[in-house]
């Protein structure tokens, strides 16, 4: 329902509510204001807007300020649950049912108007849960690569918030410190709280009664990750986020986050004249990149994408894949062909093995990065990776660039070269035929299966997250 079909229907119930406390039926309130009770009580149903002269007559006519009438809050609990329960059945969700509204009286009881509507509640979470699947997610994922591609990766109304939130800290120049980072907080009226016992399923919690935004403990070796987390909770405020309708939208608010924290800790006017100076030199590095600002591998790969295109007019492409070769977040306006399955997701194929994304794994030397160019069909591609482990196990960030972009990238004198004929399978995807001929149905391996695969996303108010775990969460620390 539109924000202005809603605020109609709050806009009718609070006239409806001064109407009843001074005693007025319909028709007695309409000759105060010149109006029919007829009409009188469509506006008070939401179904018809009022003139502002109207307004102002009920206004007085019920001895309120005009403002007072025009507030967008329910005036009582009651109100509150019928604002509500019309809303849900004006929800296209209850519409595709066929099902007839119930028209809500002032005879109805609480525990009537309450259990209908706990079933619109989980008629609607059972809804979100048959969206949040693989498949959807997929095609979430791929229509929003899509959407970045076409604008380069970047974001000016993003870099722009980052700059004004970043200056106001009194942010002057180098990395971005874990006291600015607070500051920042502290001037959205939020205070940084480092707790032990946060959910699993969450990375940060925002108390939006107390106005706390709880951390993982500041511990953390290098600490890195936590000023970007607490940025993510503020660019939700800042963003002005609602609670995500959809899985796309889900994602599509988690990317702004994450382009808002980079972009306050690789602030724009910063980062391009770094990385300009060094194009000059031909020295570009995310390695000096990362170091400069004190981020990450893969923050400085991801924010480069952001800046390159649009500041530096070089196309490239970020991979980020797993030790067994499996891409598990990819960026390309360079050309290159990445994997893809028949529905166009990347995410989860299998990068080709003569990409330096997976030879790196067999680089001896695995401090520094690792260049490459690589022929392939779409052209000559230079690449420089750096591997990295986890938990999880072993991963590779890259950052590449058509063969006549090396030129201004550190590493570019590489003799390291392969030739990749993917998507053809002969390429190495296939095994040679006489090794075939040799094993052909004299091998049984046991797969192991993914159990993501088949298992719907989880589904709460936020996907991922267990609503019940962040409940239980705040009521632990609201006290404190």
């Amino acid at each position: 329902m539109s924000t202005r079909a809603a605020d109609l229907i709050t806009l009718g119930l609070r006239i409806r509510h001064f109407r009843a406390e001074r005693g007025f039926t319909l028709d007695q309130l309409g000759e105060r204001v010149g109006m029919a009770g007829s009409q009188l009580s469509l506006i008070e149903n939401g179904r018809r807007s009022p003139k502002l002269s109207t307004l102002q007559d009920i206004a007085t006519a019920v001895d309120v300020e005009l403002t007072d009438l025009l507030k967008n809050e329910a005036p009582n609990t009651r109100a509150a649950l019928e604002i509500e329960l019309e809303r849900a059945q004006r929800n296209p969700l209850y519409g595709a049912l066929g099902l007839p509204r119930v028209k809500m009286t002032k005879g109805m009881p609480m525990a009537a108007l309450e259990s209908l509507l706990g079933l619109h509640r989980e008629l609607a979470r059972r809804a979100s849960e048959a969206i949040a699947t693989p498949e959807e997610a997929r095609r979430a994922n791929t229509e929003l690569r899509e959407r970045m591609r076409e604008q380069d990766n970047f974001m000016p109304d993003i870099e722009q918030l980052a700059e004004d939130r970043v200056r106001a800290s009194g942010h002057v120049s180098g990395a971005l410190t874990h006291r600015e980072v607070s500051v920042m907080a502290e001037q959205l009226g939020f205070n940084l709280i480092y707790v032990n016992d946060l959910p699993g399923s969450t990375r940060s919690v925002t108390d939006l009664v107390n106005h706390r935004i709880y951390l993982p403990p500041a511990s953390i070796p290098g600490g890195h990750g936590l000023r970007s987390m607490a940025l993510q909770a503020m660019g939700h405020r800042l963003l002005g986020h609602e609670r995500p309708s959809s899985y796309a939208e889900f994602l599509w608010q988690r990317l702004q986050i994450n382009y808002f924290a980079a972009a306050c800790l690789m602030p724009q006017a910063a980062s391009v004249a770094f990385l300009a100076q060094a194009k000059r030199e031909r020295e570009l590095s995310v390695e000096d990149f990362r170091d400069a600002f004190g981020v990450t591998h893969e923050a400085a790969a991801l924010r480069l994408t952001n800046l390159a295109t649009s500041h530096l007019d070089m196309p490239l492409h970020f991979l980020r894949v797993t030790g067994d070769g499996a891409l598990q977040k990819g960026y390309e306006n360079d050309d290159l062909p990445l994997p893809a399955d028949v529905t166009g997701s990347i995410e989860g194929q299998f990068v080709c093995k003569q990409w330096s994304a997976r030879s790196a794994f067999t680089h001896t030397n695995r401090t520094t990065e690792f260049y490459q160019y690589t022929d392939t069909p779409a052209g000559t591609f230079w690449c420089a990776t750096q591997t990295g482990a986890t938990d999880a196990g072993e991963f590779s960030i890259s950052v590449g660039v058509p063969f006549v972009q090396a030129k201004w990238f550190r590493g570019r004198e590489t003799t390291q070269r392969a030739v990749s004929r993917c998507p053809d399978e002969s390429c190495c995807r296939r095994p040679a035929s006489e090794v075939s001929s040799r094993w052909a149905g004299r091998a049984w391996p046991s797969a192991r299966l993914h159990a993501h695969v088949l298992s719907p996303l989880p589904s709460g108010t936020f996907p991922g997250v267990d609503d019940t775990e962040v409940y239980e969460f705040l009521e632990a620390h609201a006290a404190e």
